[in-house]
């Protein structure tokens, strides 16, 4: 399903989802924060949960997937706590830049935090900003990637159309996201499993509605095919996507000519 924004012909008003509920547009963004904000300190933690541990070798295969090189220009978008940024400072080199960029200060100072610590220096620029929104020129990036973090726009539409905006000709854009088993017994054994994580986000963060979020998100987020249309409305060509563990998760690849 696609996380649309509606015009609610009662109250005039413009909603979108917040997981199952509905809410004011002007509303999502705010509890969004509130969400990530809470969630910060644990969020590397609680996404090896949700993925299974293996978070970290599919943002691997997106960077390998994504074909940056020496000296480009690389835009991590909802990059929250820097994994990929870590991953294509390297492939970048000294020539080039990662712009770790996130909506949310508290993800965003966790993720600076941790590339310092982990030396990473030099090459990275840090930008609080909206995705649907870049403080960026026309035909900048080489290469953009969101990890993770799709399925909490207000607008997938209008946010992929501004990244259509700033990638260069000859361009990558790059989705790596929670999906759509696409076996049944797989499906079924998955829900029972995330399920647990609001119990499991009370536990380590004591915080169990954001971690409910969170499983509701992943229900809300559009299917393989539907994300791979709406990519091709907002412009991309060659839209591809590759399932990993049978879809629980997957990377949507697509080219600006």
């Amino acid at each position: 399903m696609q996380d649309k924004v509606n015009s609610d012909p009662h109250t005039s008003a413009e909603t979108t989802h917040f997981g199952y509920e509905q809410v004011p547009v002007d509303q999502k963004v705010k509890r969004v924060a509130g969400v990530f904000s809470s969630v910060a300190g644990k969020y590397d933690i609680m996404n090896d949960i949700m993925s299974l541990g293996t978070h970290r070798l599919f943002k691997r295969l997106t960077v390998e997937l994504s074909g940056v090189r020496k000296g480009h220009q690389v835009l991590d978008l909802a990059g929250g706590t820097g994994d990929l940024t870590k991953l294509y400072s390297k492939a970048v080199g000294d020539t080039g830049t990662v712009y770790l960029t996130d909506i949310n200060a508290e993800m965003l100072t966790v993720g600076r935090d941790r590339l310092i610590d982990a030396g990473v220096v030099g090459n990275v620029q840090y930008i609080q900003a909206n995705g649907e929104h870049l403080p960026f020129p026309d035909n900048f990036f080489n290469c953009i990637t969101i990890g993770y973090g799709i399925r909490n726009f207000t607008d997938k539409e209008a946010a992929m159309k501004e990244l259509y905006r700033v990638l260069k000709p000859g361009g990558r854009f790059l989705i790596l996201e929670f999906s759509k088993p696409n076996n049944e017994l797989l499906s079924k054994a998955y829900d029972v499993y995330s399920s647990l994580w609001p119990k499991i986000g009370k536990t380590l963060v004591g915080d169990a509605d954001s971690y409910q979020y969170l499983v509701e998100s992943i229900k809300m987020h559009p299917d393989q095919e539907t994300l791979k249309g709406m990519m091709t409305d907002a412009g991309f060509d060659k839209v591809e996507y590759h399932n990993l563990l049978s879809g629980i998760s997957a990377i949507h690849r697509g080219l600006k000519y």
